[in-house]
């Protein structure tokens, strides 16, 4: 299933607070660190495979509420920092969702023995 980081805004919220790293004193001022949360119980592009498979996958992400939970505080801007977890939360979602296919064991050619040995 195709799906685009517009369609998960809906269930997304942010938190920001401070955050330590690069900034200078910059950073004992500003909240930059950012905080997603998505509430994948609540969202209506997966269905309920879907959504077993994504808490199967990212159960360390999972907050006790059920929401996935991402935390982004290398950047000083407090919007790139919620860039970046919205990227985060994407790249996971759609990891989560690959399914690999099966290998199929094969024995090696004739050629390629004789081209080892």
């Amino acid at each position: 299933m195709d799906f685009s980081k517009e369609d998960l805004l809906p269930g997304i919220s942010f938190k920001t607070s401070r955050s330590g790293g690069k900034g200078g004193q910059n950073v004992n001022k500003v909240s930059s660190k950012a905080e997603l949360n998505y509430n994948l119980e609540e969202s209506s592009i997966f269905n309920d495979l879907q959504k077993e498979r994504i808490k199967e996958k990212l159960s360390n992400r999972l907050t006790a509420s059920g929401m996935i939970q991402v935390i982004s505080d290398e950047e000083r801007s407090q919007y790139l920092n919620k860039e970046r977890c919205l990227d985060k939360l994407f790249h996971l979602l759609r990891k989560a969702l690959h399914v690999a296919k099966p290998r199929k064991a094969t024995k090696p050619s004739k050629a390629s023995v004789e081209k080892r040995l």
